[in-house]
């Protein structure tokens, strides 16, 4: 099963050339909303509190994201822009209510011979890039991403471009230069609270250990000796740990097998940096034993709860769950896909005291889960988007202009314009998606957005906002994720409807 996730990296480079609130933690969470009620959470640098993460003034967040890959690959730089300008698809993820990317790279992308490729800069697409090497368009998403309002995590995801290693070394790349770039890339950032954390090393597995005492191939060793480096180099950064595939023989995902931490849990000279993160995928990745029980899919958060979710839990850390998706092709995979999403604990009862995420894949060139956008880089897979609406979470403060920014504004009007557009009629059907502009020179809090349809069509479906429909009149208002959206930014939502046909309405939006 663990060469098809090796297939799944091969493919990417290829396409291109549940648990209850602990007191304590509830607690601490509402005392520190209310002492900081005034102040957008996420701002500055994060810190770890038991099970949650908390900015720099003691607010809990949540990170809701999205991995968005390629720097890991031949390509040298992030997928996707042989089609499309770097800015759009970073508006475009925060219109869809993702807070955070996790960016792989390899250690290529620090050798001065490795030059990005597969950049279109036709109709000044990706302009600002042309002529930059992968650390300087690094440096370009990063800080458009901290306008935006999204923090970014770094993820060591290879030694080289070939391919996925079992442990953080290779013949060609020794522990001393995966550490060496690790404090590079620390030093790189460390004015900038954008980039929130370093991912060592993607998905550890066999012979990797946790705990075994072997320096060679003890992964929970290696990471405490990299942490403390990154460390030294930059004290304010998260240190996001990933499991291993197996311990006291049992095994599981590549990266997934937290339960060493339990009796050998990650000490840093720094305290509160440690997050543990597990990756974890369903049937088009790979089978395991799990998915044929009996008791499939009730008996998931038994097997999440043993893996990593214990950590949680027992309020021992933070857990991230970096790296999960599936093509939804079957129907095993749509009810893991449900069921994961429940046991991450939906954001409007729980707040941020959940378990943090980032979803494989931004991409569609994902060999074995294909991505959140389609085969043309630009149109939004719903349905697979749709399954996440519960666990988005919302964005960051911005840090300037461009695309938008979490909370700011310096005027005093508030207003907003929709536009409606249907992306595809098959006559029994239709699905269409609404832009809600801010046109005023404050940022929005709230909003809702009506319409009436002429015809006798109805929402069967709707996703990234709530709706009541009386006759043909929809009124359709934010979700928790979207609501704030700066002076001169955008949102989305998006609907299925039957019958089709019928013309587009006319559409009124109100700041609220």
């Amino acid at each position: 099963m663990f060469r098809l996730r090796s297939l799944r990296r091969a493919l990417c480079a290829a396409a291109a050339a549940l648990l209850l609130p602990l007191a304590g933690a509830a607690t601490s969470a509402h005392a520190a909303t209310s002492a900081h009620a005034a102040t957008a959470p996420g701002a500055g640098y994060w810190h770890t509190s038991g099970r949650q993460i908390l900015d720099a003034a003691g607010q809990p967040v949540r990170i809701a994201g999205i991995n968005w890959f390629g720097f890991e690959t031949a390509n040298y730089v992030v997928h996707g822009l042989w089609s499309r300008d770097y800015k759009s698809m970073i508006d475009q993820m925060r219109s869809l209510g993702y807070n955070t990317i996790r960016l792989p790279y390899s250690d290529d992308i620090f050798k001065s011979t490795t030059v990005p490729n597969s950049i279109d800069f036709s109709n000044g697409k990706n302009a600002d890039l042309r002529g930059l090497n992968s650390l300087q368009v690094m440096d370009r998403i990063v800080a458009y991403a901290g306008q935006d309002g999204l923090k970014v995590i770094l993820d060591r995801h290879r030694p080289d471009s070939g391919g996925q290693s079992a442990l953080w070394y290779t013949s060609s790349v020794p522990e001393s230069t995966w550490i060496a770039d690790l404090k590079a890339l620390a030093a790189r950032y460390a004015a900038d609270p954008t980039v929130i954390g370093i991912d060592l090393h993607n998905e550890p597995h066999d012979p990797a250990c946790w705990g075994c005492g072997d320096v060679s191939v003890d992964w929970r060793l290696a990471a405490q000796r990299a942490g403390n480096a990154v460390l030294s180099v930059n004290p304010d950064l998260l240190i996001f740990v990933e499991g291993v595939q197996t311990f006291n023989g049992v095994s599981g995902w590549w990266g997934g097998n937290l339960m060493g931490v339990a009796q050998y849990p990650v000490q840093l000279n720094v305290a509160n940096r440690v997050v543990y993160s597990a990756h974890d995928y369903a049937t088009s990745v790979a089978q395991q034993s799990w998915f044929s029980d009996p008791a499939f899919p009730a008996n998931m958060p038994g097997v999440w709860d043993s893996y990593w979710g214990y950590i949680f839990k027992q309020n021992i850390a933070p857990v991230w769950v970096g790296e999960f998706g599936t093509t939804l092709a079957s129907a095993v995979d749509q009810k893991w896909l449900a069921a994961l999403v429940s046991y991450l604990r939906p954001t409007s009862t729980y707040g941020a005291d959940s378990f943090q995420w980032t979803f494989w894949s931004w991409n569609p060139n994902s060999g074995d889960t294909g991505g959140i956008l389609k085969d043309d880089w630009t149109t939004v897979d719903t349905v697979k988007d749709g399954y996440l609406a519960s666990i988005k979470a919302p964005l960051f403060p911005g840090t300037g202009s461009g695309g938008g920014g979490g909370g700011g504004g310096g005027g005093t009007t508030a207003s907003c314009a929709a536009s409606y557009a249907v992306s595809s009629d098959w006559g029994s059907g239709f699905n269409a998606t609404v832009t809600v502009t801010n046109t005023g020179t404050t940022a929005l809090g709230s909003w809702k957005v009506s319409w009436t349809w002429s015809g006798s069509q109805q929402v069967t479906n709707m996703w990234n906002a709530s709706y009541t429909q009386s006759g043909g009149t929809v009124t359709a208002v934010n979700a928790t994720h979207n609501g704030t959206v700066p002076a001169g930014g955008s949102t989305s939502f998006g609907f299925g409807g039957a019958p089709g046909g019928g013309a587009v309405p006319s559409v009124s939006c109100t700041a609220t």
